[in-house]
C-alpha cells in the first residue's frame, strides 16, 4: 500500500463504526493518530492499544464538540502531544431515529450540535494547528444533505448534516489559499446504518462498505486531490437521486 508523508490526524467519534475503520487506514497511510470520543472511553482506549501495538503513535481524548471549552482543551492536549496537524477528520454525529412530531428537544439538540455545530468548532480551534504548507479537513456528510426535501425522522440530524455541507463549502472558500483543502463525503446506507433496509431495496444491492469511505478518503488526501476543495464526494450506490 502507498505510504503517505507522516502527519498527525484527529478523527472525531472514533470509537467505533467508521471512524475506527477511517483511523485503522490512517495509519496504514503512515499517520500518527488522534482518536476522539464522547461516551466510548473503552472502546476507542481498546483501538489506540491495537495502533500502538502497530507502532503508531495514537493520543486518545474524550470531548463533547459541542462545548468550545471541550473543543479548546482538545485542541491544546493535540498541540503539546504532537505540536500540529495535517489532517481532520469530521466524523462524529449522533443519529436518533425519532418520527418529526415526536421529537423532543433533546433529540433535536443531539442531532444538531453533534454535526454541524461539532464540525464548526472542531474546524475553527483546529486551525491554529495546521502549518504553512497546508492541510486536509474531511467532513462526514449524508448523500441527502444537498437535498430540500421533507424529512420524517431525526429531523435535528439531518438539519446539521445540511449545515455540514455549508459548512464544507464556506470553509473551503476560506482556507484554498491557506492550502487546506475542505472536502465532503456523503455516504448513503452504510453497512451498520440504523435502520438499513433489505439489500434488494437499494438500487444497488448493497449498502455502501466502510472500505468505499475510505477509499473516498485516500483519494481526497492524495497528491492529485491538492485541487479538490469544497467538492461533495456522494457514496449512496444510486440511493436518493
Amino acid at each position: 500500500m502507498k505510504k503517505f508523508p507522516p502527519g498527525i490526524a484527529l478523527v472525531t467519534g472514533a470509537s467505533g463504526g467508521l471512524g475506527a475503520f477511517l483511523a485503522r487506514e490512517l495509519a496504514d497511510l503512515g499517520y500518527s493518530l488522534v482518536l476522539h470520543h464522547r461516551s466510548g472511553k473503552q472502546a476507542t482506549l481498546r483501538l489506540a492499544r491495537q495502533l500502538r501495538a502497530r507502532g503508531t503513535p495514537t493520543e486518545v481524548i474524550r470531548a463533547d464538540l459541542s462545548r468550545p471549552k471541550d473543543v479548546n482543551r482538545m485542541i491544546l492536549q493535540i498541540r503539546k502531544k504532537f505540536g500540529r496537524l495535517d489532517v481532520l477528520i469530521n466524523n462524529a454525529g449522533t443519529y436518533r431515529p425519532t418520527p418529526l412530531l415526536r421529537t423532543r428537544f433533546e433529540d433535536w439538540q443531539a442531532g444538531l450540535e453533534s454535526t454541524a455545530t461539532a464540525v464548526f468548532l472542531t474546524t475553527q480551534g483546529s486551525l491554529p494547528l495546521f502549518p504553512k504548507s497546508g492541510g486536509r479537513i474531511i467532513n462526514l456528510g449524508d448523500a441527502a444533505g444537498d437535498r430540500l426535501h421533507a424529512r420524517r425522522m431525526a429531523p435535528g440530524y439531518h438539519v446539521g448534516k445540511t449545515g455540514v455541507t455549508l459548512l464544507t463549502r464556506s470553509f473551503a472558500a476560506e482556507l484554498i489559499r491557506r492550502k487546506i483543502t475542505v472536502n465532503l463525503i456523503s455516504p448513503g446506507y452504510l453497512e451498520n446504518s440504523i435502520g438499513l433496509p433489505p439489500s434488494r431495496s437499494l438500487p444497488s444491492g448493497r449498502p455502501v462498505s466502510f472500505e468505499e469511505v475510505a477509499s473516498a478518503m485516500r483519494y481526497l488526501l492524495s497528491p492529485e486531490a491538492s485541487q479538490v476543495s469544497g467538492t461533495n464526494l456522494i457514496l449512496s450506490g444510486g440511493w436518493n437521486l
